[in-house]
């Protein structure tokens, strides 16, 4: 089938002319090759390579949540925090939410439309970055009090030494 356009010979892609006045081929695709272990561990390595740096990306985003949650959990006493908060302890570590969130507002001087529906004015977005540390703090105090975990006592004075040093001598 042969078409003339413009003084342009156009032949169509596929006739039926042209696939029986062809030697006969094998029509069938070959069959493609098994991937060997090498090809598989590449593809293995390159996806776990992608997998760690978007794990990472992901870390990166959040290292101020991800630090103090561990820093709560590993380095706060809170059998002894709890008793402290509840004597009154909890009145400065309130003030000191209040006055970092002030702090901040005056520093960074902005809103926040991080929500995407709504823009937070200035000092209330703080606030609420500065208490969500603070709730934070404090479900990692309870999460220790239902695992039953405390972290190790760490005593930074040197011990107490008595009189005798038990090396077999006697003072006179």
């Amino acid at each position: 089938m042969i078409r003339q356009v413009a003084k342009v010979t156009l032949r169509t892609y596929c006739s039926w002319d042209d696939i029986h006045n062809r030697p006969h081929r094998d029509l069938t695709m070959d069959a493609l090759p098994e991937p060997g272990i090498w090809l598989t561990l590449t593809i293995l390595f390159k996806t776990l390579v992608l997998l760690v740096t978007q794990l990472a990306s992901l870390g990166f985003h959040w290292l101020l949540w991800i630090v103090w949650a561990a820093w709560c959990l590993g380095g706060i006493n809170w059998k002894k925090t709890r008793h402290v908060l509840a004597i009154g302890g909890w009145a400065p570590a309130l003030l000191l939410v209040l006055l970092s969130a002030i702090v901040w507002s005056r520093l960074d001087a902005r809103s926040c439309d991080c929500l995407g529906f709504v823009t937070l004015p200035n000092f209330w977005w703080q606030l609420g970055y500065v208490s969500m540390l603070a709730a934070i703090a404090m479900f990692c105090g309870w999460l220790q009090s239902v695992l039953h975990w405390t972290p190790h006592e760490i005593h930074l004075d040197p011990p107490a030494h008595g009189h005798d040093h038990g090396h077999g001598h006697a003072h006179h």
